[in-house]
């Protein structure tokens, strides 16, 4: 009934806003019912329930998990319990061939994935490719020889507020259920959802289950993927939050070719447009990145990029902050141009720029630490744009970072994490892990390091 009344609200506000001698009175039965029906019947088929299961083993009684017994006894054959953990989510067939997109957390960790059609016919499912950073994930079933309905890919760039929209997916594992709302807001970029935070925001019902879900337009087109909710209690508010098709797009066109997302490499960083910094720079309103940090090497500065640009737009698509800046450049391809609008003393220009990857120089040299010093047991690796690039951090930055710890080492019970950035060891700055290692290897008995984490300077002194 609310998906009518919303129709009808439409049409009578088109009504009212057309010429009065474009207006006509319906005379049938049929010109007033208003259905998402035949919509309905056209998308529904392409959307499928996704059954994942995953084998996991825990301690068959809690004394066997705790410390303490572990301690004297260590692992105890024929003690550890397997059980089976079940999750659901939705997913959307866009190749007749098979090619099914669905989250990555609906799927991830999963031993065995099961897609269940419209009509229940179940499919094991094998695994494409999961980009963990968009959270987006490519399945595969076989066809046995036949063309599976699929659902066409929208463009979501061209979705305007207040466009209505339907949702299609499998909330609570009750069974394929669609609704309907409108498109409440676009580039959505305070929901921390993934490292591409640009959503599609919808009052359209979304609730667990939905994830991986089918959005569409009134075309019967896919515009987005169905991702999360904001939520209190844990059904839907009316806030429900979609993958644009503009990144979707690219993350399968990557999964499916090579199976692993390349992401273009800027060579550049900033911060977003405040309206204090409007006002400094004589911008008319907050808008874009100012440009505060370069690669030398980037591409960035080959397109002619400076320090106190700010950069606008990209591809003619505007950018507001950092987040909606990487948002853009994700959607694009590795090997293409993009345009870059830039405000540059007052005066708006075009820079082209060539896309690239992010490139693994210095060299990684990925290293596990041992010996007697704090860092023993952690892997430690040079911060290259590349590895960068993976752990979703700025590109630009340097240095040597942690990028996993040993349980029961001596960096784990020391609180070293992965993502801390090693500045000093013994008042001794490292620029790369060869500096590490050198001052790792001596003796000493007193030991004072000073790392970064997420921005914040820590320093430790062990020993006397």
């Amino acid at each position: 009934m609310t998906a009518i009344l919303r129709l009808a609200a439409a049409l009578a506000f088109l009504l009212a806003a057309a010429p009065l001698a474009a207006q006509t009175v319906p005379n049938s039965r049929e010109q007033v019912r208003l259905s998402f029906a035949p919509l309905v019947k056209q998308a529904a088929p392409a959307v499928v329930n996704i059954y994942t299961r995953r084998v996991v083993k825990a301690a068959a009684s809690p004394l066997f998990a705790d410390p303490f017994f572990r301690r004297f006894f260590g692992e105890v054959p024929g003690m550890q319990a397997e059980r089976v953990q079940r999750s659901l989510g939705s997913g959307v067939i866009v190749g007749a061939d098979g090619t099914v997109i669905t989250n990555h957390h609906v799927i991830k960790d999963a031993d065995e994935v099961t897609v269940v059609l419209n009509d229940r016919r179940e499919f094991e499912a094998k695994l494409v490719g999961s980009d963990e950073r968009s959270d987006i994930a490519v399945l595969k079933i076989d066809p046995h020889g036949e063309a599976f309905p699929a659902l066409q890919m929208g463009d979501s760039d061209k979705l305007e507020v207040g466009d209505l929209v339907l949702a299609i997916g499998n909330p609570f594992g009750v069974g394929q259920t669609v609704t309907s709302g409108i498109v409440s807001a676009l580039a959505r970029t305070t929901a921390g959802i993934s490292d591409y935070r640009s959503f599609i925001q919808t009052d359209a019902a979304i609730n667990p289950g939905n994830s991986g879900g089918a959005l569409i337009d009134l075309d019967g087109r896919l515009i987005g993927i169905n991702t999360a909710i904001y939520s209190q209690g844990g059904g839907s508010v009316g806030i429900g939050f979609a993958i644009p098709t503009s990144l979707v797009r690219t993350v399968l066109k990557g999964l499916t070719s090579g199976g692993k997302v390349v992401r273009p490499w800027l060579g550049a960083s900033g911060q977003a447009v405040t309206a204090e910094l409007a006002q400094a720079l004589g911008m008319p309103r907050p808008i874009g990145v100012l440009v505060n940090n370069l690669h030398r090497n980037g591409p960035a500065v080959a397109a002619g990029l400076k320090q106190g640009d700010v950069i606008t737009a990209v591809n003619g698509r505007e950018v507001d902050d950092l987040d909606g800046l990487r948002f853009r450049l994700a959607t694009l391809v590795v090997g293409d141009e993009a345009k870059l609008s830039v405000m540059r003393d007052g005066t708006v220009r075009t820079l082209s720029i060539k896309l690239v990857p992010p490139p693994e120089t210095p060299a990684r040299d990925v290293t596990e630490v041992g010996g007697r010093n704090p860092f023993a047991g952690a892997t430690i690796a040079n911060l290259n744009p590349a590895l960068a690039e993976e752990l979703g951090l700025d590109t630009n930055a340097g240095g040597v970072i942690v990028t996993r710890i040993k349980r029961g080492t001596v960096a784990n019970r020391l609180g070293i994490q992965p993502g801390d950035l090693i500045l000093r060891i013994n008042d001794r700055p490292v620029a790369s892990v060869a500096d590490a290692k050198s001052l790792l290897s001596r003796q000493a008995q007193r030991w004072a390091i000073t790392v970064n984490r997420d921005g914040e300077t820590m320093s430790l002194v062990i020993g006397g």
